[in-house]
């Protein structure tokens, strides 16, 4: 861990959000700036496996900065999880010299970096690239804006065709594991409910409150749901509101990937570009196996052990704001 970086590697795993390609470009300008060589891995581990890297020059990322998805691929690789796929990767970047990786990516990519780098004499530095918002230790993630923000472009117009119809509409988001999506988009929206991975779900008051809401004559309701929460997504909660309330025109809308694509945000283009600078000189620094996140604007280092244990945890006051607005 002592010898001095002088050729690093730079891939994006897991999978995309809207930054990385900026997030691609300032390490591999900051390294070139710090006489460095650059390595783009193509396809996460896997590309690492396969072989697939290619050096990297200032031009190589030129126009990228307003792209969305990677230009250097994403994939999760099954047989990097095993020893001996970590061994060919391995190999594959020393008889290149590449002796320090920039991963971009969210939780299970920092578990391979962190399994990689405590096997190997490669220090490895994460820069938390997922929609999703699920990573502690900053307070952004590359991708979430972007993405919440395409979330509630979406929702606006469904709010008008609502309106138009007095059509109650299910909105189900992304978010698996985490409600942040869901939970922003929502509030942002004026939504009605909001339905999160991280609250248990009582079908029952949701029904109530739509019920009661029905007899005052508002007409118009928005629910929006995440597709991890606990209810079993948009499908069922459509299912159960159709059921119970068959008077009501209830619509269901999945907006699916159209959240992972577009042009990243000023925001994400700003936090990525600072992410990836940090994340050489890290390197240079000699502060490895860390991730590099923002808190309160200031730039935040974790260990990789740290941010993988760990979740964003979402405020029982957020939810309570939640339910004042939407009364």
């Amino acid at each position: 861990m002592a010898t001095k970086v002088t050729k690093i590697g730079v891939l994006t795993s897991g999978g995309d959000s809207p930054g990385m390609n900026a997030a691609i470009r300032a390490v591999v300008r900051t390294g070139i700036y710090h006489g460095m060589e650059v390595f783009g891995v193509m396809r996460g581990y896997s590309g690492m496996i396969d072989d697939d890297i290619v050096k990297m020059e200032s031009r190589s990322v030129a126009n990228i900065i307003q792209r969305g998805g990677t230009i250097l691929k994403c994939a999760r690789s099954k047989q990097f999880l095993t020893p001996e796929g970590r061994q060919i990767a391995y190999e594959n970047l020393k008889k290149r010299g590449i002796n320090g990786l920039v991963i971009i990516g969210g939780d299970g990519s920092f578990r391979g970096a962190q399994k990689f780098s405590n096997e190997f004499d490669i220090p490895c530095i994460g820069l938390p690239g997922t929609i999703d918002k699920d990573i502690a230790g900053s307070d952004f993630t590359i991708g979430f804006d972007t993405a919440v923000n395409t979330a509630v472009d979406a929702i606006d117009k469904i709010r008008d065709t609502a309106d138009a119809h007095d059509r109650l509409f299910i909105v189900e988001v992304m978010g698996r594991d985490a409600g942040y999506i869901a939970l922003h988009s929502g509030i942002a929206t004026g939504a009605e409910n909001i339905l999160i991975p991280e609250t248990k779900t009582d079908i029952e008051e949701l029904i109530d409150s739509l019920g009661e809401k029905e007899k005052r004559k508002k007409l118009v309701n928005l629910v929006v749901v995440a597709e991890g929460d606990d209810f079993g997504g948009g499908n069922e909660v459509a299912k159960i509101i159709k059921e119970r309330m068959p008077t009501t025109d209830t619509r269901l809308c999945i907006l699916g990937h159209i959240q992972r694509g577009g042009s990243p945000t000023c925001l994400d283009r700003l936090i990525a570009s600072r992410m990836g600078y940090h994340a050489v000189e890290s390197l240079i620094e000699g502060r490895h196996n860390v991730m590099v996140g923002i808190l309160n604007n200031r730039m935040n280092y974790i260990p990789l052990d740290f941010a993988v244990k760990a979740k964003q945890r979402i405020s029982k006051e957020w939810m309570k704001i939640v339910k004042i607005l939407a009364s």
